[in-house]
């Protein structure tokens, strides 16, 4: 028997109105505030509707709200392939609806145990069928504006489908599963510590999204270790080898533009890519600063800059205009970047985040305290500023000769 479904008509007007204009959010919104309530203050009533002929059509009723399995939307009606006769005048007709109503009746029962067993669960054939791999593929493709995050996006896909068969049943991604391929990562991948680090993060948070989005009951992440970021050297350039840089000559001239604004700023190579003279801003008391929207956290970001950092741009063209017009990522400009450093006799691997680096050791080193280093950086958890501190010798240089003894 094939059931049908029908919206609740209790909606909101501002969600009639979001479901109109297209906006899905109020799907997830209305699962959110429903998913934890009790199961048993579910109802399932059997109701009938007059259709034609002197019948009408069976069908169960759910208060609260259940998901439809067909469209994810929040319904209280499922239709039974059921009718009755309004006024049964024969015993052929009689035994009809009292058999049909039987029938009813065990579906209805059958519904209630599912809602109080399975946390509405029971219907949603559909959605624990879904391919999880092609779930994760979607979320993917939105992060195509963010080169380096797609990229690590589009790996961990890639060690997944390695992992796993495609279709993947979401129903699949348990604990067990998480688990499991936590371990292909640590053992058969044979990929770095770091690299199986982001690439699981990656994977847990499409997880994360998918309960999130009521694709699955409820999250296994909760219940699953993480995999820990081992301690790297992140490379970076001394007030030395800064200046030698600096004296160099570099093809083309608009990367040594680029890179040594990065240095003053502490900006990301997406951030600075993405700049516009709109975003560039002054005042009598504040100075100059940056005013705008990191890449990759989506804070919003208020940056005091320098004069110098100011003096490297130019001419100030129109607000709409990118402060480093043509500046794109490539193969080219990194094997570009590689010779610059190399001209300035500089023997270290130097890639564009290293001068973001750069920018917190110096900070570090000239006596930044590491909270005002941390929201330069734009840094949502100090945890994360604190790494600069172990790549700084000169304050332990420094504070060796702090305690002194009169030895004789």
């Amino acid at each position: 028997m094939q059931a049908h479904w029908s919206e609740p008509n209790d909606l909101t007007q501002t969600n009639k109105v979001k479901k109109a204009q297209g906006h899905d959010h109020w799907t997830k919104d209305y699962y959110k505030k429903r998913r934890y309530r009790h199961n048993a203050t579910m109802k399932v009533s059997l109701r009938q509707k007059p259709i034609s002929q002197g019948k009408s059509r069976l069908y169960l009723d759910f208060y609260p709200p259940i998901i439809n399995p067909g469209t994810g939307k929040p319904s209280r009606r499922e239709t039974l392939e059921l009718y009755v006769f309004d006024k049964p005048k024969t015993a052929p007709e009689r035994e009809h609806n009292k058999e049909t109503k039987m029938l009813a009746e065990n579906i209805k029962a059958q519904r209630q145990l599912q809602v109080q067993n399975e946390s509405y669960g029971f219907m949603d054939k559909t959605t624990k069928n879904t391919d999880f791999i092609g779930y994760f593929r979607q979320l993917t493709e939105k992060r195509k504006t963010s080169k380096g995050n797609y990229d690590n996006w589009l790996s961990s896909l890639n060690y997944l489908t390695s992992f796993a068969n495609s279709p993947l049943p979401i129903s699949s991604v348990n604990e067990n599963f998480c688990n499991n391929f936590r371990e292909f990562l640590l053992t058969e991948s044979k990929l770095a510590q770091n690299s199986a680090h982001s690439y699981f993060n990656k994977f847990k948070a499409a997880v994360s999204q998918a309960y999130r989005d009521g694709l699955i009951n409820e999250n296994p992440i909760n219940r699953v270790v993480g995999i820990k970021q081992a301690e790297t050297n992140r490379e970076f350039l001394t007030q030395e080898e800064l200046d030698k840089l600096a004296k160099t000559e570099c093809d083309p001239p608009l990367l040594k533009k680029a890179s040594l604004f990065a240095v003053l700023t502490g900006l990301r190579w997406s951030d600075v890519m993405a700049l516009t003279w709109a975003q560039i801003q002054h005042s009598e008391m504040e100075g100059y600063y940056i005013r705008f929207i990191q890449k990759k956290t989506k804070g919003a970001e208020t940056q005091p800059i320098g004069e110098k950092a100011i003096s490297l741009l130019g001419e100030r063209k129109n607000d709409g205009a990118k402060v480093f017009e043509g500046l794109v990522y490539s193969a080219w400009l990194n094997m570009k970047l590689k010779i610059w450093v190399r001209d300035a006799g500089i023997r270290k691997n130097i890639t564009f985040h290293c001068f973001r680096h750069t920018y917190a050791t110096l900070q570090l080193n000239q006596g930044t305290d590491i909270f005002t280093v941390s929201k330069l950086l734009g840094h949502r958890d100090i945890k994360t500023t604190q790494i600069y501190t172990k790549i700084i010798d000169q304050k332990k240089r420094d504070s060796v000769d702090k305690i002194k003894i009169d030895i004789k």
